[in-house]
């Protein structure tokens, strides 16, 4: 809704301000400018469109939230990772996200000169005339006035924007809160009406048991596992809703996904409803809008809807006529359309779409498509600024729901049926039976009040989940903006009700989705003495005999462990005679391979070739008990195939070969978001390092190892605390952006040059992009998993409605690939669901060269498909950590052989079929594949596969493809010039084989990548994690250090830096020592611990080791530390976030959000200031004052500081030991007294490495 009396007339020629083909940069460019040119400062438009975290800072400048509340009114926050830079020709600045997920770190020159930028080391500064090291944190802005020559600070910059205009009056005059209205509540259905109505609306007895009950009794998302083996929308057998044909769209590689819980402080699920006024004008009235807390309104909430003095609210509602059949869902949505249109230009506020009309007479038009088709007309006519829309939604009861209406255009939603199906399970006498992640028995059942209120908190929990898979941290951000893709509707529907949403395969029309609809309805008719006396079982969670198809049923189980067991192709064929009749569950079983001139059986690749190119897909020793994890990797290493190692680690003593000669380690080391396990030696031994951006079956999430998972022996291998839950952060710390996934596969390939490395992505529109980026940035292999693929423990609804099938995303990373003359320069890899020849050869023609294969193995051992993963409760003990169910295991390494030969042989006979002697040759051939015409399934039919049947040659001709169709190059290393680390490692070689000390002395720039890392990668090699002697290695560098300075540093190697160093330093820290101090002669070397010396996410899953730092830190540090001892002087946002152990002490102010989710491990922070206890995150950890060995831990640790960066601040600390000691805090987990005196000794007790005198380092 633009208006400006600047532009006049010509405000009609600005329809169109942001470009459609420009990147996210350029569309973000287009609307500042428009701001700007439109009579704002540069600063104020910064401020307008990347908002600080402001709601839940309760010390925030009353001034400054004023303008944030104000302006969020008229303009929603463009959310996401940035760091800007900005200037209008007089102010120039800075700027960065909400989060700090981009760094900006600056310098200022005595003559005034600021430099800005990512990193330090980007313009040669004399230190000497350096006055200021900073950085720009989350939220914050730097100003440089070149009118006034000044630099402006954060604080001030935006205080001098914040009270140009009486913001606070405004939003205090104008906004209004929603308050309840008990008494206009309409009466919830009870007994008959509600079965009626749950039946009308598509209710089942799992929606109930499996999704209502967990919600309304535990407040969170229901949990299950195994994934998701149904078949997608359009070719299921009971008529799905339309919200399960959205997928979930979440962030891989180009912008991270956020942990909604630990970082709860920068979310926000507020709302505004109303009238938005025009973003290039300012105007008190602009502040006339319903304030929500809440995006999900209870009854009496939304019946206050009406009653709000100065906002006119029209109902409309959303049904048809059954008696126009089929035909009626389509004129009933351009009436619902026009209808719209009138309430908006008659003056109506506040718009609510509503189903709850519907009776025997009246059919409701599903909410989705509802609220899509009102949004889209009310965008194309102008008028979507005007109203706010409100979904009263029978139809709408779980998570994902309730994020497709507000992704779609809600602002607020009222479940109302869902609400009264709460009401009716707990009111009195009311129990459930067996509802997923549903709270212990033992715990007080809620009446139907709290019920409801938990109901909504697990629902809007749920909400700042799927919404943070995007890296959104606002629901402002997320409303309307249809990050989605959608598996199985058409053109029609697409354009009509969510035009611009990715809808790959096309699919069923208004007729189909109103012939679903009109079923339900009368199957709502038959309710009575008569007909149903309850709600369907649809069994689209769980196997049931008359309800979905399974991939995994339980005869397909049988028939697989009984072809295993017998290992003859007559069993085995038995097993596709049943896989064959199932009914087609993804567009890959409408394909067929198109047959050639046979071969004989004897010419094609023999079983062992075939085999080497299978994966056991990343299982954790943790979610697999250990003789099921060894079980599978024996296996796979017998056959020269590939398992493994999941996200867990690996025990040490699996690199020694097993008395008969097996090896029982993991050829494919997993490097995830925890980093757990990940040590030098770890990766050093692997043949393949794969990094895990997501996982197919949560994409977008972090995880949880609940605590009675976490034995002695997982504990010890994820560097933990037994009987401790773990937690894995939804994204990689070092991973925010493509440049950020090529630094961190630069370091796994520095610490192990001979490990290939590997991307896991999860199939969903857009990922052939991503995947073109992967190779660009020298990854050896990608591989793109399937959302059905299994897992130990995931939401329900991540399971069912996140991520799309491997096949679409592989037929789309084929294709970019090539097109981009990418393809020969990396592997293709595939899993999820994968379990025939069929199923490989397949995979093939789409593009891929090996194949992953999880739940099958899994099965060939003995896995029942319990699905009891998540609950330590697995019978046949594979998925469990349980003693008495481990002993219960019969698993052996001959059954996952048997499996993969029989799947081998049968690949052989398939490609002797086509006329093909080997895998090599069908890759990326998709014009041998043939669509499979299903008269059975008739919307099958309706389906488009040309993105898998065409060839991926630029003029998409129906012929063979051209070029490089699979990998021809082994390795794909980045070119470039000898690293410095190899240039100390041919000095430090001949000292390696003696044994004799080591030192050096280097300059270093930050070009200089990954210093150090390459030394302990050989180092490790040798002697593995036991590293050296302290001090064997002794390396000095003088300068400013690349990223990764000292990553994977290793014990007997102390790395020392005069200078500053970017991020990441000592990023897996696995023993090395780690000294960082200023440029001597610069200018606030007397005063450093005002100043940054070091980057974001330091001793990023560090293990062990020390750091010593004389200055502050960036975001993040010591975040998922698991063991490393760290002083420094200062740190930002986050420090400790995750740690599992070690110690952390900060000799100066920390930053917001200290230690949440810090599970283990001790920190003493220095609070000069009085107000640290309000910058923890109290979830987790508390604070408290030192005790005697807290005073004797610390007083080593500043001694040990001060001794090794000769740290002014360190010294006057201890010169002052009586007034500073006052003002220090200890944080610890709660309840954790025992793991803080067992850190305490560890160091107190361990042996102490003498350092050279602080006097002669000071003098040399």
């Amino acid at each position: 809704m633009l208006a400006s009396p600047l532009w006049g007339e010509r405000i009609e020629r600005l329809r169109e301000v942001i470009w459609r083909e420009g990147s996210d940069s350029a569309s973000l460019d287009n609307a500042m400018e428009l701001l700007v040119r439109s009579g704002r400062d540069v600063v104020h438009s910064s401020m307008m469109m990347i908002p600080q975290a402001w709601e839940k800072y309760a010390d925030l400048d009353p001034a400054v939230k004023a303008f944030y509340e104000y302006h969020q009114c008229i303009l929603e926050p463009w959310d996401g990772p940035a760091a800007l830079a900005f200037t209008d020709g007089v102010l120039a600045g800075a700027a960065v996200d909400r989060n700090g997920l981009r760094p900006c770190r600056y310098k200022v020159r005595r003559d005034g000169l600021v430099v800005a930028g990512s990193e330090v080391g980007l313009v040669d500064l004399d230190p000497r005339e350096v006055i200021e090291c900073g950085k720009v944190g989350p939220g914050e802005v730097l100003v440089v006035d070149t009118a006034k020559g000044e630099v402006v600070r954060n604080l001030d910059a935006k205080r001098q924007v914040a009270t140009r205009r009486p913001y606070a009056r405004w939003v205090a005059r104008y906004m209004a809160t929603l308050v309840p209205d008990p008494a206009r509540s309409a009466p919830a259905p009870e007994g008959e009406e509600l079965l009626r109505a749950q039946r009308a609306f598509g209710y089942g007895f799992e929606d109930l048991r499996l999704v209502l009950e967990p919600m309304a009794s535990g407040a969170g998302d229901p949990v299950w596992s195994m994934g998701d083996d149904t078949p997608i929308p359009p070719l299921a057998s009971s008529a799905p809703s339309v919200y399960a044909y959205f997928r979930q769209r979440f962030a891989q590689v180009t912008n991270p996904p956020i942990d909604p819980l630990r970082e709860s402080m920068v979310m926000s699920l507020r709302m505004h409803l109303g009238r938005r006024g025009s973003p290039l004008l300012e105007r008190a009235s602009y502040a006339r809008m319903l304030r929500l807390e809440h995006p999900v309104l209870l009854e009496d909430e939304a019946a206050a809807l009406h009653n709000v003095p100065g906002f006119s609210t029209v109902t409309l509602d959303a049904v048809w006529d059954v008696s126009r059949g089929v035909d009626g869902l389509r004129p009933a949505l351009t009436a619902l359309r026009r209808a719209a249109e009138r309430a908006a230009r008659r003056g109506a506020r506040i718009i609510v779409v509503s189903d709850r009309s519907a009776d025997e007479r009246r059919a409701p038009i599903p909410m989705l498509l509802a609220i899509g088709a009102v949004r889209q007309h009310l965008v194309h006519t102008g008028l979507r600024a005007r109203v706010g829309l409100v979904a009263e939604a029978g139809d709408a009861f779980d998570i994902h729901h309730f994020a497709t209406l507000i992704g779609y255009g809600a602002e607020a939603i009222h479940p109302w049926l869902a609400l009264a199906g709460v009401q009716e399970i707990f009111s009195a006498g009311q129990r459930g039976s067996g509802a997923a992640g549903r709270k212990g028995e033992g715990e007080p059942r809620p009446g139907p009040e709290e019920a409801r209120q938990r109901y909504r908190s697990a629902a809007e929990k749920g909400l700042l989940k799927i919404l943070s898979k995007m890296g959104i941290s606002t629901l402002s951000s997320y409303c309307g903006a249809q990050i989605f893709e959608v598996l199985g509707l058409g053109h029609e529907v697409i354009s009509t009700c969510f035009a611009g949403t990715a809808s790959p395969i096309g699919g069923v029309g208004f007729e189909e989705l109103a012939e679903d609809v009109l079923a339900r309805h009368q199957g709502a008719r038959l309710i009575g003495e008569d007909g149903p006396t309850s709600l369907p079982d649809h069994g689209r969670v769980r196997f049931r005999k008359e309800g979905e198809d399974h991939g995994w049923a339980p005869p397909i189980v049988v028939a697989l462990q009984q072809a295993v067991k017998a290992d003859a192709r007559e069993a085995y064929d038995g097993f596709l005679v049943k896989q064959a009749a199932r009914r087609p569950a993804g567009p890959r079983d409408l394909l067929d391979l198109r047959r050639g001139a046979e071969v004989p059986l004897e010419e094609v690749e023999p079983v062992e070739a075939i085999q080497r190119r299978f994966v056991s897909s990343a299982m954790s020793l943790g979610a697999l008990s250990p003789e099921a994890h060894a079980t599978l990797s024996i296996a796979m290493n017998r056959m020269g195939a590939r398992s493994n190692s999941g996200e867990g680690g690996e025990d040490p003593h699996s690199y020694r070969s097993l008395e008969n000669g097996d090896r029982a380690d993991n050829r494919i080391k997993q490097v995830a978001s925890a980093r757990f396990g990940v040590t030098t030696e770890y990766l050093v031994r692997a043949e393949e390092l794969e990094i895990k951006i997501v996982q197919g079956a949560k994409p977008g999430e972090g995880g949880q190892l609940p605590a009675h998972k976490v034995t002695e022996l997982i504990a010890r291998l994820r560097h933990a605390v037994s009987g401790i839950q773990l937690i894995s952060p939804p994204p990689h710390h070092d991973i925010y952006s493509i440049e950020d996934l090529a630094q961190l596969i630069h370091d796994l390939k520095t610490v192990n040059p001979r490990a290939r490395v590997g991307v896991k992505l999860v199939s969903e529109a857009g990922v052939g992009t991503v995947a073109a980026g992967v190779a660009k940035a020298y990854a050896d292999y990608v591989l793109i998993a399937g959302h059905n693929g299994g897992t130990g423990a995931s939401p329900l609804s991540s399971i069912k409605h996140a991520g799309s099938p491997w096949e679409l995303g592989l037929a789309e990373t084929q294709a970019i690939l090539v097109r981009n003359g990418l393809r020969h320069r990396i592997e293709v890899r595939t899993d999820g669901g994968l379990k025939t020849g069929r199923d490989v050869v397949l995979a093939a023609l789409l593009g891929a060269e090996s194949y992953g294969f999880g739940t099958a193995p899994l099965v060939a051992m003995g896995c029942a498909m319990a699905r009891q993963c998540h609950s330590n409760t697995c019978p046949t003990g594979i998925a469990t950590q349980r003693a008495d169910l481990r002993a219960k295991f019969k698993g052996t390494p001959e059954q996952v052989i048997a499996y993969f030969g029989l799947v081998a042989q049968d690949v052989r006979r398939l490609l002797s079929g086509m006329g093909f002697r080997s895998i090599q040759e069908i890759v990326g051939r998709n014009d041998l594949l043939e669509r499979v015409e299903r008269p059975d399934v008739p919307r099958a039919q309706m389906l488009d596969l040309s993105m898998l049947l065409a060839p991926t040659d630029e003029q998409g001709r129906r012929r063979r493809p051209n070029g490089p169709l699979h990998r021809t190059e082994h390795r794909n290393d980045r070119p470039g010039v000898t690293s410095l680390d190899e240039e100390i490692l041919a000095e430090l070689q001949p000292y390696l084989d003696s044994g004799l000390p080591f030192s050096g002395n280097y300059p270093i720039h930050n070009h200089h990548l990954a210093v150090g890392t390459r030394v302990s990668g050989a180092i490790a090699e040798r002697v593995g994690d036991a590293g050296l002697a302290p001090g064997s290695v002794r390396l000095r560098f003088a300068g400013t250090a690349g990223q990764s300075f000292g990553a994977f540093g290793c014990r007997g190697v102390h790395l020392e830096l005069e200078g500053e160093a970017n991020d990441y330093v000592g990023k897996g820290l696995s023993g090395a020592e780690i000294t960082i101090r200023p440029f001597r002669r610069a200018a606030y070397a007397e005063v450093s611990h005002q100043h940054l010396v070091l980057g974001n996410t330091v001793l990023y899953g560090a293990t062990a080791g020390k750091l010593f730092a004389a200055g502050q830190a960036g975001d993040r540090f010591a975040v998922r530390n698991s063991g490393a001892v760290a002083v420094i002087e200062g740190a930002g946002n986050h420090c400790c976030e995750y740690m599992t152990g070690g110690i952390v002490a900060v000799l100066g102010r920390a930053g917001r959000n200290f230690g949440a989710g810090m599970s283990n491990g001790v920190a003493y922070v220095l609070d000069e200031t009085g107000n640290f206890e309000g910058r923890i995150n109290g979830d987790m950890v508390e604070s408290a004052e030192l005790d005697d060995e807290d005073v004797e831990l610390l007083r080593r640790l500043v001694h040990e500081h001060e001794e090794r960066t000769a740290s002014p601040r360190a010294r006057t600390i201890l010169v002052q030991w009586a007034d500073y000691l006052p003002l220090f805090r200890r944080v610890a987990p709660r309840g954790a007294a025992e793991l803080v005196a067992a850190t305490r000794m560890g160091y107190l007790e361990g042996p102490r490495q003498e350092s050279e005198p602080a006097l002669a380092r000071r003098s040399a």
